[in-house]
């Protein structure tokens, strides 16, 4: 009998103990996003090269790197900086967005929200979305956009140029296009 008052008291004390330490710890909250699979990276740049020519750099304050073997991706969470460069190493162009997702698998990167690339000859382009094809060398949107230039803007549905913005295409075009050079063609 005493052994099984010893039991309960030793019980009772032990619940006591848990009530007590259970007011004093503070709560705790789990991030629901904490994920083993994803990695949180800061301050990055990631180097895109051919035949040892650099070609790209893509880089961002914040990346989370989801690192899923069916679906490989790097996020850029807090925006999203891409520096073109031409055959002279020397930039050719830059392009921003508040957000962006290279999706490794694919081949390509997705920019979203603000986007705005910006030529050193004095061209900008305006959308909300923009993808960038690693393999085909080529970038595209179907979303509404705006080309200005210094001596036009040019807005349209839908477009389309290689990677370094030569050759580019608008689709669904409406603005306004200066008439002295389009009358200096037609003659």
């Amino acid at each position: 009998m005493i052994n099984r008052l010893k039991q309960l008291l030793l019980l009772i004390s032990f619940a006591g103990l848990l009530h007590a330490c259970s007011e004093d710890m503070p709560d705790i909250v789990l991030d629901e996003r904490l994920n083993a699979n994803v990695e949180l990276a800061k301050d990055v740049s990631i180097l895109y090269s051919d035949s040892a020519q650099l070609r790209v750099i893509a880089g961002g304050p914040v990346v989370l790197y989801h690192l899923d073997l069916r679906e490989r991706k790097q996020e850029f969470v807090e925006g999203v900086t891409i520096d073109f460069f031409g055959p002279d190493q020397k930039p050719s162009s830059k392009l921003t967005a508040k957000y962006g997702i290279r999706m490794e698998g694919k081949g390509q990167i997705i920019v979203r929200d603000s986007v705005v690339w910006q030529s050193v000859a004095g061209e900008r382009l305006e959308t909300e979305e923009l993808i960038w094809d690693e393999k085909q060398q080529r970038v595209f949107t179907n979303k509404f956009v705006v080309l200005r230039r210094p001596d036009e803007i040019i807005k349209g549905h839908g477009f389309e140029a290689n990677q370094d913005f030569s050759d580019a295409k608008i689709k669904a075009v409406e603005g306004q296009i200066k008439v002295d050079e389009l009358s200096k063609e037609l003659e």
